[in-house]
């Protein structure tokens, strides 16, 4: 298992994100800080998730642009659903910007279906919005 510092794991996050905003390692630092947050590491990639009241919440997976497109996402995501498994969760969920078709081919293929939408919610660096798309597995 590869571990990262928040610094590392905001770099990554940064070359990975326009949209939503890529997280400060100081946002990341409060996030592991918590005591129901929790990190997935793989090759120059993470997943932070959170485990709560029976449900897991993907809160982002960064897989680094030189590293994706070899299942490192699928692997990551394999962890976090072992993690909200192993914390007796029922029930995970996760949000996605529509414009990420990569990221939301990789839910559906790990078992996940889009449970609902929200329009116009994520601000694009042009000044256009898009819906975030929320997906649920059940565990």
């Amino acid at each position: 298992m590869v571990d990262m510092t928040p610094e590392q794991m905001a770099a990554i996050h940064r070359a990975c994100f326009t949209t939503p905003r890529p997280w400060s390692a100081s946002e990341i630092a409060g996030l592991l800080d918590s005591r129901h947050c929790f990190a997935c590491f793989a090759e120059n990639s993470f997943l932070l998730g959170r485990a709560v009241a029976g449900e897991a919440e993907l809160l982002t997976i960064a897989v680094s642009p030189d590293s994706q497109g070899r299942g490192i996402g699928a692997a990551l995501i394999d962890l976090f659903l072992g993690a909200a498994r192993q914390a007796q969760c029922e029930q995970a969920f996760l949000e996605v910007a529509a414009n990420n078709p990569a990221a939301i081919h990789l839910y559906l293929k790990k078992g996940f279906t889009q449970t609902g939408q929200r329009p116009d919610y994520y601000l694009l660096p042009d000044g256009n919005r898009v819906a975030a798309l929320n997906f649920t597995c059940t565990l």
